[in-house]
């Protein structure tokens, strides 16, 4: 997938380049879990979105930045929670584990 594309400054949302790798590397999950940035806020709610972004998979663990080691810990309590509601917004249990870590968030 081309750098370049629709947005203001010829850029295409990072969403939608992971999305084109995905399909390359794993064609059968790629529509799914290509999904999961768009899905997010939804399946997180408000809240948590605001704090804690999906940043990658590796198989069916997705790597989650949040934005403090309070919130890291806070989200550790709620990850079945997470992963439940994600799964049932996907439509498919495809994300078996999470592992958040301090990082950049949008």
């Amino acid at each position: 997938m081309s750098v370049r594309g629709k947005r203001p400054g010829g850029f295409v949302p990072v969403g939608k380049v992971v999305e084109g790798l995905l399909k390359t590397c794993r064609p059968e999950a790629a529509g799914k879990l290509g999904q999961i940035w768009d899905i997010w806020d939804q399946a997180v709610g408000e809240a948590i979105g605001q704090v804690a972004i999906p940043v990658a998979f590796k198989g069916r663990l997705l790597l989650v930045n949040v934005t403090s080691s309070t919130w890291l810990h806070h989200l550790q309590f709620l990850k079945q929670d997470v992963i439940v509601k994600v799964n049932q917004v996907l439509g498919e249990p495809l994300v078996a584990d999470i592992r958040f870590r301090i990082g950049q968030h949008r």
